[in-house]
């Protein structure tokens, strides 16, 4: 990746503002065709919106995206949009006890809600800001109760898969325990235990870095620094880790770029979290501490964000579906050149991308002046996907951010006629993260508030929390 090392958040003011204009029309354009008995959209099919049964992840991003940019541009439409649908399909997704996406769904959601409240951006109303945390505490309560233990006195929430499956999507799901736990919330076990939410996110923070992220210093054939695998196996039985795997990247041992991504932007949220928390906020945690969390946090931040930059990404940032897509051999120097969405051998995944620069972004603004790589790469990434051929301008086309990948190897992406590999469709992941993006750099240019999924001041928790 060719970073721009003079790029600045200012000089994206004239793109993020088209971004906010596109994303206020396409929003409205779906409120007015979707029919919600389909269930929900999940990503555009030459440009239509429809609906993929897999798991019900994305109807968050769905209502999310009119409120981030409500939160933009004051349009008060578009907040109405997304609060009284959160009111009224989101109520199954707090209690949905089948899936490892609350922190997708609901923090989209209630926790943008709150966030704008909190801020005196929505008028303050007690009982609306009660409702908006009674969701966020069931959501994180939800989402901890679906845990499974490992070896080495660590855990995690295991994916739909069941209990034997880690992904690395979760890193970014895992904040909605952290914020519950703001709250002053704790999951009820049998017994009347008290089991600490905290102490649920950081252990599972940790045992993502430790198995899911490669670091260049092990003996694994296919080790490089930086590598995500996007799922750990476990045995049920015992605890103990047994190998890697894969649902959407080409294998086990490539790089699946959306799974990098989620690491990518979950660690640099997760240091920017501890860091607010403090170490007395961590004191008395099973197996965490303070110093622990943060240094293992900050190294997979920097691989992470490293392996990007220096080995999976094209020359202008963007990257393709996963780096060792066997369609690549035949693009001889494709790190060189900026992506090209439209080649006949591998898809580009925007969605990638835009999660990506978010994380650079916040990992950069996290290390001070010595983070400044990452801040400008993230910036130059973010000034490719915030324009064509990236950037959906046809009226008729209901997604944001083109040439975005759902599931290569099942075959779920759109192949438009004439061309030989998906590409010019969006999902509702990819559109909202690039709003998310933008919304940043936005908050950013204008000295406006930072934008975090947390309490910059940490509540007093109750009692055993």
């Amino acid at each position: 990746m060719e970073i721009d090392r003079t790029i600045s958040v200012a000089d994206l003011s004239s793109a993020t503002t088209s971004v906010f204009e596109l994303s206020g029309r396409k929003a409205r354009l779906l409120a007015k065709t979707w029919d919600t008995s389909r269930g929900t959209p999940v990503f555009t099919v030459a440009g239509k919106y429809t609906a993929r049964g897999w798991t019900e992840w994305t109807q968050g991003f769905q209502y999310g995206c009119p409120i981030l940019t409500f939160d933009a541009t004051g349009e008060q439409d578009l907040l109405a949009l997304g609060r009284q649908n959160t009111l009224r399909f989101m109520a199954p997704h707090v209690t949905h006890t089948g899936v490892h996406d609350h922190g997708f769904n609901n923090l989209s959601t209630y926790g943008n809600l709150r966030r704008l409240m909190l801020e005196g951006r929505i008028a303050h109303d007690d009982w609306e800001l009660a409702f908006y945390e009674m969701a966020l505490k069931a959501s994180g309560a939800v989402q901890a109760a679906r845990w499974a233990t490992c070896s080495g006195d660590g855990g995690y929430v295991y994916s739909f898969n069941g209990p034997h499956s880690l992904f690395v999507d979760t890193m970014r799901t895992i904040r909605i325990l952290g914020l519950a736990h703001q709250l002053g919330h704790v999951l009820m076990g049998e017994n009347d235990a008290r089991i600490n939410l905290l102490e649920r996110a950081a252990q599972h923070v940790l045992t993502t870095a430790r198995f899911i992220v490669f670091y260049g210093d092990s003996g694994h054939t296919y080790d490089v620094r930086g590598r995500t695998a996007h799922e750990g196996i476990f045995n049920t039985i015992d605890g103990n880790f047994r190998c890697r795997s894969t649902q959407q990247g080409y294998s086990p041992f490539s790089t699946w770029t959306r799974g990098l991504a989620w690491a990518m932007l979950g660690f640099a949220e997760q240091l920017e979290f501890f860091h607010a928390i403090g170490p007395k906020g961590l004191e008395g945690l099973s197996g965490v501490s303070y110093d622990k969390v943060m240094a293992i946090c900050k190294r997979a931040a920097e691989a992470t964000c490293d392996h990007y930059i220096n080995d999976c990404s094209a020359r202008d940032g963007s990257v393709y579906w996963d780096d060792g897509a066997p369609g690549l051999a035949k693009m001889s120097g494709w790190r060189e050149r900026p992506a090209d969405p439209f080649n006949d051998h591998e898809p580009v995944d925007s969605s990638a991308a835009a999660i990506a620069a978010q994380g650079l972004l916040r990992f950069g603004r996290f290390l001070g002046s010595a983070g400044d790589r990452y801040t400008r790469a993230g910036l130059t990434i973010a000034r490719t996907i915030f324009a064509e051929p990236y950037l959906s301008v046809a009226p008729e086309h209901q997604g944001l951010l083109l040439h975005s990948i759902y599931h290569r190897p099942n075959g779920w992406d759109h192949v438009p006629a004439g061309r030989k590999i998906p590409c010019g469709d969006s999902s509702m992941w990819g559109d909202y993260h690039a709003i998310e993006l933008a919304l940043l750099i936005h908050r950013l240019a204008g000295g406006r508030p930072y934008y975090t999924f947390f309490d910059d001041v940490p509540r007093a928790t109750s009692a055993g929390a």
